[in-house]
Order: structure tokens, then C-alpha cells, then sequence
């Protein structure tokens, strides 16, 4: 089973980046593939419970997030550093998650396959 690894680090709202990774996360885990996420930077705003793309005419693909359970994503790792960056706690974020320093991160990517960067 190939092991793969998806880094969101751009803003939710104003590419489709963060669409096409959440996609791509749930076509591959569908495959059969083992996928992790991992939320850094201002992909952590992806996370966010208080948000409402459709008032700015963006789809709201961030509700799929939901489904990551359904397609067997069970490591969904988050930025230590960029959440105290951005003033952020985990209580701020719409699905549960484990925060992870940059030690962890470096060990968490070396046992993968592949990373993606969206």
C-alpha cells in the first residue's frame, strides 16, 4: 500500500488548491492508498468552524472534511507552529486533529511515499 502525504498550506478561499488536495485526498484513499493530511501556514485557515464560502461564491468543498473518516484518513496533522502563529487553538477548528512540532512533521513525512503540497 503506497503511503501519501498531503500538505494544505494556502488559504482556503481564492484558488481551487485547497479543492483539488481535498479531492485528490479522498480519490486516493478511495484507491486503497494510505493518506495522511497535514495543515500548515495559511492552510490552517482551510480548518476553521466559523466560515461561509458561499457568501463570497465559493463553493463550500470544506464540509468534506467531514467524510475523512469515511474513506479511512485517520492522520490529519496540524501545524504547532503556524496555529501559535496565527493565534489559533484546537478548539477554533472544525474536526478533531493532533498538533504537531516540526521534529514530528520531518519524522511523519520521511515514512511516506510521497507528499503533495496544495
Amino acid at each position: 500500500m503506497k503511503k501519501l502525504c498531503i500538505i494544505f498550506r494556502q488559504a482556503p478561499h481564492g484558488t481551487a488548491h485547497g479543492r483539488e488536495g481535498l479531492d485528490l485526498s479522498l480519490l486516493s484513499a478511495s484507491f486503497e492508498q494510505e493518506v495522511s493530511l497535514l495543515f500548515s501556514d495559511e492552510g490552517l485557515l482551510t480548518l476553521l468552524k466559523s466560515q461561509d464560502p458561499e457568501s463570497i461564491g465559493s463553493k463550500d468543498y470544506i464540509a468534506a472534511l467531514g467524510a475523512l473518516s469515511l474513506y479511512d484518513i485517520e492522520t490529519v496533522l496540524v501545524c504547532q507552529e503556524s496555529m501559535q502563529a496565527l493565534g489559533l487553538e484546537l478548539e477554533d477548528l472544525r474536526i478533531d486533529l493532533s498538533a504537531a512540532l516540526p521534529t514530528e512533521i520531518s519524522k511523519h513525512l520521511a515514512e511516506v511515499d510521497e507528499v503533495l503540497v496544495f
